[in-house]
């Protein structure tokens, strides 16, 4: 017996990996997160299966599940949204699995941020503009963040920012980036990433507080900030450069 915890990707069911899918398909006992992995992509959970939405469960409740599966030798798919490394609230999960000395293993989804990338058409490191790609949040209701790790120590790189969980705190994060990125920066909110109902706000540092609060959207969104949204005048990269030459693409020599 296992547990597998699962990234649905997310939204669309279609971004869930093959393996998760038929981890999905194969498990008599499905935990899903209901708030944030849509039933379509535990649709496919064997009949006579146990599928329970969790969102509305506590921590020991969860384990209690998996422990009474345990109990009965059935695997388990544990369902997270995009990927389980992220925000997943998983480790606490696996810390009662090790003590309880029950086996378990994770499958990778795709991440919100690689999707939302995706959704706008968007490369999010972009030659002589940024290279570097900093997966962030702010406080709020949930733990405070570390020593360090606040935005404008994080930002002080001007690297391309992907702030979760953060909808509601962008007078703070324009109070910490508008200095360091500049009040015309472009920042990008992607709410609901893969559902049928995603929006994709554009705006800069200065107005995306207005277009958010006139678009009403208060959860489920990434903040996106940095030059890269905006920038077209960048240098092709040199992995296609007929005058990079590399293994695959040696040095031609004259005719």
């Amino acid at each position: 017996m296992s547990v597998h915890f699962i990234g649905a990707g997310p939204g669309d069911p279609e971004l869930i990996t093959v393996k998760g899918q038929r981890l999905i398909a194969e498990c008599p006992v499905c935990l899903y997160a209901g708030s944030l992995v849509p039933e379509a992509v535990v649709a496919g959970a064997p009949a006579g299966a146990r599928v329970i939405d969790t969102a509305p469960m506590a921590l020991d409740e969860i384990i209690a599940e998996i422990a009474v599966a345990h109990a009965k030798g059935h695997d388990v798919a544990r369902v997270h949204s995009g990927d389980p490394s992220l925000y997943g609230a998983i480790a606490e999960q696996i810390r009662r699995l090790q003590a309880l000395g029950i086996p378990y293993d994770i499958v990778p989804g795709v991440p919100a941020y690689c999707a939302a990338a995706a959704a706008m058409g968007q490369e999010l490191t972009l030659p002589g503009i940024a290279q570097t790609v900093i997966l962030t949040r702010t406080a709020m209701k949930s733990s405070a963040m570390p020593e360090g790790e606040d935005l404008a120590t994080l930002g002080a790189s001007r690297a391309t920012l992907a702030i979760h969980l953060s909808v509601r705190n962008l007078l703070a994060i324009e109070r910490e980036l508008a200095p360091i990125y500049g009040a015309d920066c472009p920042v990008v909110v992607a709410y609901r990433v893969g559902w049928p109902d995603e929006v994709i706000l554009r705006g800069t540092m200065a107005d995306i507080r207005d277009k958010v609060r006139e678009a009403k959207l208060t959860r489920t969104a990434l903040v996106f900030v940095g030059r890269v949204f905006a920038a077209t005048a960048f240098p092709d990269s040199a992995l296609y450069d007929a005058d990079q030459p590399h293994l695959l693409r040696p040095r031609r020599k004259p005719a």
